[in-house]
Order: C-alpha cells, then sequence, then structure tokens
C-alpha cells in the first residue's frame, strides 16, 4: 500500500484520530498516565465514572490479580461532577482528544441528574451511561440486567442530555442483542461493551474472601473471548455504533472486536500493567490494515466471513 491507511473514526458526533480509546476505570482522570502516554495520540479518553457527589467507594482490600486478569471492587470511587470538573477538565482541555465521562447513579433520578448537568460543560463530547458496574450495592449492574430497568434509565438521561450517549452494557445477561435493541430504541447513539463479569475469590488458608466487598469484576485477558461473542451479537442487532473492550493486549485483539463488528475499541487492564498498551494497539492496527491493502479503519468493522 503506497498510503498511509486512514485511522479515523466518527462514533456518536466524535471525531477520532483512531478507534482506540482507554476504557472507564483504568486510566484514572488523564494526569495519572500523562507521563506514561501521549494522551493526544488516543482516540478518546473515557474517565472514571462520576456520581453527582463524591463518593468513597468500598472498603479495602479491593483489589487482588488472579490467572489471566484483576478482580476489583474499587465501588467507583470519584470526587462527584464538582470536583471532577474543577479538578480535572482544565487539564483534559489541553488535549486534542475526545472526552467521555463515564457517570452512574443509584437511581434512575440519579443517573439523569449527573447527565444533566454535564450538558453545558466544555470539553465533554459525550457520556457513557454506567449500567453494568457489578461491585456496587445499588444502581449499576441492577439497571443493566433487567431490560425494562435499562429502558427506564435509559430514557430518562436521553430525554435530560444533549450529549452523545452510550449506554455501557454488561455481559451477565443472556441475550445481549435485546439490551443492544433497548439502548438503540431509546435514542443512544452508540453502545460498549463489555463491563467486567461478577466475581469472587477466597483466601483458602483463613477461608475469608480476600476482596472487603466479598464480590466484585473479573477484567482482564480471561474475559476476551467471551467479550468478542458478546460484541458480536450485539453489532448484529443494531445499527449504532459498538465499542468493544475487554481483555485486549495487543494489536491482534482489537482488531479481533473490529472484525466482529466493533467501530472502536477500549484497552482497559492492561492499562495497569503496562501504559505502552494502548500506544502499541494503534500503532498494530496501522499496521495490520497495511499489510491487508486496507485503506480505511473502516474496512475492519463487520468483515467477519462465515461459511455459508
Amino acid at each position: 500500500m503506497s498510503t498511509t491507511p486512514d485511522m479515523t473514526v466518527q462514533i456518536a458526533g466524535m471525531t477520532m484520530k483512531n478507534p482506540v480509546m482507554v476504557a472507564s476505570g483504568t486510566f484514572g482522570y488523564g494526569p495519572e498516565f500523562a507521563d506514561l502516554v501521549d494522551l493526544n495520540i488516543l482516540g478518546a479518553i473515557v474517565v472514571k465514572g462520576i456520581l453527582s457527589e463524591p463518593w468513597e467507594g468500598n472498603l479495602t482490600p479491593r483489589m487482588v490479580e488472579v490467572p489471566g486478569g484483576l478482580v476489583n471492587a474499587i465501588g467507583l470511587q470519584n470526587p462527584g461532577v464538582d470536583g471532577f470538573v474543577e479538578t480535572y477538565m482544565p487539564f483534559l482541555r489541553q488535549f486534542d482528544v475526545p472526552v467521555i465521562v463515564n457517570i452512574w447513579g443509584r437511581s434512575v433520578d440519579e443517573y439523569a441528574d449527573v447527565a444533566e448537568r454535564f450538558n453545558d460543560i466544555d470539553g465533554v463530547a459525550a457520556l457513557e451511561l454506567n449500567i453494568s458496574c457489578p461491585n456496587i450495592k445499588k444502581g449499576g449492574i441492577a439497571f443493566g440486567t433487567d431490560p425494562r430497568a435499562a429502558e427506564e434509565v435509559i430514557a430518562e438521561v436521553r430525554r435530560r442530555t444533549r450529549l452523545p450517549l452510550i449506554p455501557k452494557l454488561s455481559p451477565n445477561v443472556s441475550d445481549i442483542a435485546c439490551f443492544a435493541r433497548v439502548a438503540e430504541d431509546q435514542g443512544a447513539d452508540a453502545i460498549s461493551l463489555i463491563n467486567s463479569l461478577p466475581a469472587m475469590v477466597i483466601d483458602v488458608e483463613t477461608r475469608r474472601p480476600v476482596l472487603a466487598h466479598v464480590v466484585g469484576g473479573l477484567s482482564g485477558p480471561a474475559v476476551h473471548p467471551v467479550a468478542v461473542k458478546l460484541v458480536w451479537e450485539a453489532a448484529r442487532a443494531v445499527s449504532i455504533p459498538v465499542i468493544g473492550m475487554g481483555g485486549i493486549r495487543c494489536a491482534e485483539d482489537a482488531v479481533e472486536f473490529m472484525i466482529a463488528g466493533a467501530s472502536a475499541v477500549a484497552v482497559g487492564t492492561a492499562n495497569f500493567t503496562d501504559p505502552s498498551t494502548v500506544t502499541a494497539v494503534i500503532s498494530g492496527i496501522r499496521d495490520y490494515l497495511a499489510r491487508h491493502d486496507m485503506n480505511r479503519v473502516s474496512d475492519l468493522v463487520g468483515s467477519l466471513e462465515l461459511d455459508s
């Protein structure tokens, strides 16, 4: 190929330089990784989940490594809307990268309130609606595993925000296509998946849970094949873009998501183990396109070939 492949992606009204984001909860709010990663090369930055007011999260210990990944029960610790806007948005506005704010709540009204408060915040490109976190007692996954609850919260948030809306779906359902269609029907501009899988780790010597919260969410390489399958099913069910995530360690993992139907991807747990992963994934996708004589990254999306 004589020309450099076009890596540009259009999702939910956002123009991204490439299809590679960083997943919420794995990249802080940006400054934490600024000395390790050139933020300007990212497709988008997705910040940690934000609630209306500051939230301390769960008690410690709240993270444990396991074979094939990480189980966390951070509990969505965050500084609240005002704290985030005052502390982090001035920093994030320095970069030519879309900023997607992950939001959550413990009730429909709380979700909608958080969303509405971001309407007039300069520099926020979109909202990722977290209806799938498995390690909080109220909200989160309670909305993401009941189609009617998901419908209600997405519809109300859609009514209250002018920003592009991206519900983040749970893998802990029997029919992901149903939830993808609910999101599309209620006005979502895109969907992202998957969130972590509910998990538990026990210390066999003490016979006690390792995590103070007892259960948490499994992420990392172990969940990747599950995520690919769910992204494929969701992408076939809707016409809005799908953002795939779950266990990406290298460009091949990201390409696999895109072949399955994802228009973009997000690198998550690998940011903890090797912050250079996201840079390698971006360059690796570009190399893949050149090797396969593809002019545009969009040529990859949904290119899975099945036997007839």
